[in-house]
């Protein structure tokens, strides 16, 4: 789509929308650690917005120590622009940004078709929360 624009996260126009997205998507996490979502993502050092007419249509946040590796935390596009090859361009510009560094996610098991389409390649990683390691 040539009328869609990249942009740098602008705390002041593009936190709530980014939420709306979350909210809609089902990531109640995010939409509930409000405050906790706010500070990731003025910390992140990638954080990009997606807009077509000034409404943010899609995101991606990440951090990156800008040589070896580059972890994308969270990437969403709006329903309606899904399939369009915008979330592929998204992760390419990203990654011209960083040549050097592997770029690595978590996807869902409705993502994952996805990122394998864009040639990554699956992996083997371990999580838990805050709450987990006090047991």
């Amino acid at each position: 789509m040539e009328d869609v624009a990249f942009a740098s996260y602008i705390e002041k126009k593009h936190f709530e929308p980014i939420q709306e997205l979350n909210k809609q998507e089902g990531w109640t996490q995010l939409v509930e650690r409000y405050k906790e979502t706010k500070q990731a993502w003025s910390r992140s050092t990638i954080a990009y917005v997606m807009l077509k007419n000034e409404e943010v249509i899609g995101y991606v946040r990440g951090l990156t120590d800008e040589h070896v590796t580059l972890y994308i935390c969270e990437m969403l596009i709006s329903k309606p622009y899904r399939g369009l090859g915008l979330g592929g361009k998204l992760l390419n510009i990203i990654q011209a940004k960083y040549p050097t560094a592997r770029m690595e996610m978590l996807a869902s098991r409705i993502s994952h078709t996805f990122y394998e389409g864009q040639n990554f390649r699956p992996f083997y990683g371990y999580r838990r929360t805050y709450e987990e390691c006090k047991s």
